[in-house]
């Protein structure tokens, strides 16, 4: 059971995506809605109900403008995080955060900010079909080992379990699986390549035409405000959740029930000693 009120959360993310929005109108950036996001402005026309994040993806080159110049182009109380100018980072994509509030995902997993969008680079990907499956195994290969890194090697007790992690944690760096994961991510060029990777954490289902289904940022309304979806949002979706218009059973319609969450107050303020905040 959550601690918070779900719409009250969903409205804050609804204003980073507006300024996302904004920002990438003015400076010519591509963007797009993906996953659970694109689903709700299809099925719902905004969030989908119990849904608290939102999700977009970026072509490489147009992520990397953002991260470079987010400083003069977000308005103040909105921060691009990413391992690049934050090295405390632990994921391999962006956020763009509120630094006026403060959340905490996971205990055992824990980063200090604000609420969020999730920011995806897109980068290209094979065509082959069998490439496509060794592509993505060194990706999920990868991004275990970045989760190991980051992860409470003592979460599931003293025993076996805590032997990865720690060996991971002891003998690579973050440093250098970032590295391995960038240069692993960008092998096939988004520009160029026929197939692309929205958002790789869904793995196959992810990989689509670059230019019919993916194509330009195509306007769509969310919360009745325009922003921009795919081309082709029905074969994105179709290929990623397939009867994407048959709501799931009640007991799999979850929320993040985050460990930590204040909306009053910024991430920079927190002490670690506040109870969770209900909102």
């Amino acid at each position: 059971m959550a601690h918070y009120d779900i719409r009250t959360v969903q409205l804050r993310l609804l204003d980073i995506l507006l300024v996302i929005h904004d920002v990438c109108q003015q400076h010519q950036l591509r963007y797009y809605l993906v996953d659970g996001t694109i689903l709700g402005a299809v099925r719902h026309g905004g969030f989908i109900p119990w849904d608290d994040d939102i999700d977009i993806c970026m072509p490489r080159k147009d992520y990397e403008l953002l991260m470079e110049h987010a400083d003069e182009w977000l308005p103040k109380r909105y921060e691009f995080i990413c391992y690049e100018r934050d090295k405390k980072y632990p994921f391999h994509y962006g956020k763009i955060q509120d630094s006026e509030t403060t959340m905490i995902e996971r205990p055992y997993r824990y980063y200090l900010g604000g609420i969020y969008v999730d920011v995806f680079p897109m980068d290209g990907a094979p065509s082959n079909k069998l490439v496509q499956h060794i592509y993505q195994f060194w990706y999920k290969k990868l991004r275990k080992l970045m989760y190991y890194r980051v992860r409470d090697p003592y979460r599931h007790g003293h025993g076996p379990s805590s032997w990865v992690p720690l060996l991971v944690q002891k003998t690579i760096s973050m440093e250098t699986l970032q590295r391995w994961m960038k240069r692993h991510m960008m092998r096939y060029d988004f520009e160029t390549s026929p197939i692309v990777a929205v958002n790789h954490n869904d793995g196959l289902r992810s990989m689509v035409s670059r230019t019919e289904v993916l194509g330009d940022p195509t306007p769509i309304l969310f919360e009745g405000k325009s922003v921009m979806g795919l081309k082709d949002n029905d074969a994105y979706l179709k290929q990623l959740f397939g009867d994407y218009m048959q709501l799931p059973p009640v007991e799999k319609r979850r929320m993040h029930n985050f460990f930590y969450l204040d909306l009053n107050h910024p991430y920079r303020e927190y002490r670690g000693t506040e109870k969770l905040s209900e909102q």
